[in-house]
Parts: C-alpha cells; sequence; structure tokens
C-alpha cells in the first residue's frame, strides 16, 4: 500500500534538470525558479536525485516543482545522466532537461569577468576546458527538451525569459512558442527549430525616411505589410502554422523556437516577428518574443 501511494504521488512532480556550459548563465536560471516558488538545489550528485525525488514526492509542503543543477562538476554526471534521467521517467516524473549555452568567446568573456576558474581548466587553458566541456554535453544536448543560447542576454534579460517560460510550466495548455527575429549577417540562433529567412521581401533600408528607424516603428510596420509579397507570405506562412503547431503540441513539444531573418535583422524581421506574435495571441498561444540583433540599423544592413 505505502509503494502504491507513493508512485501516486510521483506523475505529479515536476522536475527541472538545469545543464549546459559552464558560464552559461544556469546560476542566474536557478535563482529566477526559486524566485517563483520552485524548490532549488546546486550540484545535487547523481546518487542522490532519485532518493530526493522519492522524499519530495511525499512531501506536499515541498511543492511540486523541483530545480536542479547538475553539470560537469556533478559527481557521475556525464557517465551515468541518460540511464539516471530515463528511470526517473519511466517511475512517472516529469523530467524536463534545460540546457543553455553560449557561443566561445561570450564564454571567455565571463569567465574574464568575474574571474572564475573553469571546473575542467585545471591544466588547460579555458578555451580548452570549454571545447572539451562541449564535446562531453553534446549527447545530453540532442535529448534535451529545450535549448537556450545566451549569448546576447544578460542576467536580467535572462532572468525575464526563465520566469516568462516557467512559471506556470505545469498547467499551461499549449506548448510555448519562443519568436527571435534576427540579422544573417550575424549567423542563425543556435536554438531555432524553425527558421524563416524574409530577405525577399522589399528592404524598407533603402528608402531613406525608414533607414534609422526599426520594424517597431508603425511607419516601416506599414511599408513592410502594404507590400503584396507580404500578405501572400502572411497567408501561406500562417496556414504553415496553424497546421503544424497543433501536430507538435500533440507530440507532446512543449518548447518551439521559431526564427525569422533579415539581412540586418531591424526591419522585416522585427516587423514579421511582431506580426506573428499578434497571429499566435489571437490563438492562444504563450510565447516569448526577442529582436536578437535590434542596434543601430545603419550598422546592421548594407
Amino acid at each position: 500500500m505505502r509503494r502504491h501511494a507513493a508512485q501516486s504521488a510521483k506523475p505529479s512532480l515536476t522536475v527541472i534538470i538545469i545543464t549546459g556550459l559552464s558560464g552559461s548563465g544556469k546560476s542566474t536560471v536557478l535563482r529566477a525558479l526559486e524566485d517563483i516558488g520552485y524548490f532549488c538545489v546546486d550540484n545535487l550528485p547523481l546518487s542522490l536525485l532519485s532518493p530526493f525525488l522519492q522524499k519530495s514526492s511525499l512531501s506536499p509542503q515541498d511543492g511540486r516543482k523541483i530545480a536542479v543543477v547538475m553539470d560537469v562538476r556533478t559527481e557521475g554526471f556525464l557517465k551515468s545522466h541518460v540511464r539516471v534521467f530515463q528511470r526517473l521517467q519511466h517511475r512517472g516524473y516529469q523530467v524536463h532537461i534545460l540546457f543553455l549555452e553560449a557561443d566561445e568567446a561570450t564564454l571567455l568573456r565571463r569567465f574574464s569577468q568575474t574571474r572564475r576558474q573553469h571546473p575542467l581548466a585545471d591544466q588547460a587553458s579555458i578555451s580548452q576546458a570549454l571545447r572539451r566541456e562541449r564535446e562531453s554535453l553534446a549527447g545530453l544536448r540532442q535529448i534535451a527538451h529545450r535549448i537556450i543560447d545566451t549569448s546576447s542576454y544578460n542576467p536580467h534579460q535572462l532572468r525575464k525569459l526563465i520566469i516568462a517560460e516557467y512559471s506556470d510550466l505545469r498547467s499551461a495548455q499549449h506548448m510555448v512558442l519562443h519568436l527571435i527575429s534576427f540579422a544573417y549577417k550575424k549567423g542563425l540562433p543556435a536554438e531555432a527549430d524553425l527558421a524563416i529567412d524574409v530577405r525577399f521581401l522589399p528592404n524598407p533600408f533603402f528608402v531613406e525616411e525608414l533607414r534609422p528607424l526599426t520594424g517597431n516603428e508603425p511607419r516601416v510596420r506599414e511599408f513592410v505589410c502594404k507590400q503584396q509579397e507580404t500578405q501572400d507570405f502572411l497567408s501561406h506562412f500562417y496556414a504553415f502554422l496553424d497546421f503544424l503547431l497543433p501536430l507538435y503540441q500533440k507530440e507532446g513539444k512543449t518548447h518551439l523556437t521559431v526564427a525569422i531573418g533579415c539581412t540586418g535583422g531591424q526591419h522585416r524581421s522585427v516587423v514579421l516577428a511582431n506580426l506573428l506574435g499578434e497571429h499566435l495571441s489571437r490563438q492562444n498561444y504563450p510565447f516569448t518574443l526577442t529582436h536578437r540583433d535590434l542596434a543601430n540599423p545603419q550598422e546592421n544592413e548594407a
């Protein structure tokens, strides 16, 4: 009887495993989750994860939301994490793997600013340690439910993103979508599930009075929206997503990142990302919206 009661309590327990590269913001994410009611543990030994969750399942006052940071510092993590996570899921725990990463230049700058030592850099440079860590975590990245590239986020922005995404993870009726406008000149967002190239649309950059503005300005939006190419594209694009999103949700996907890119990430991609957000709002899909490369358009367009 006691065993049956324990098993019936487990399926309602959500467990977020925060992992990824050193310096990518795991501590910031953990603090953000703690602020919205998660019981948070940093660097819990892998061998203690299962007993810890079992005790938490039987103790309602501890809550039903757990967040644990586990990475290369965690004893036995790299060797045994797949087996342990599969066993937990088989027992009914809702395991959600959140993987954080950033580009090497950003990570090196962060280590330089904080003067922290990389956990794998005892006899190697930080660059070598980062590459070794990235390689060792490649398999875990492949099975992650959510990947966030934090290169373009400061701690405040990352905290805001996490709170927006995870405040109501358990009761969400729809998967959460993440919309990113970006500049192809600065590279494709690493976390993109779908990437849409809108460089075929007429470019406001070549309209002198619109050049210094951004896609958030009404005049730029009007210019982009009045183009017949835009109207035709949106008709097809909305129909495509309206068909696709319910299928992803049915399959069990909880997060989907849609990246919309133009040359400089200032005009067309910003307008289209905003329009897509409005469409998703009408469909009652929760989403986040980031204009990754919004800056000075004269520096980014050509």
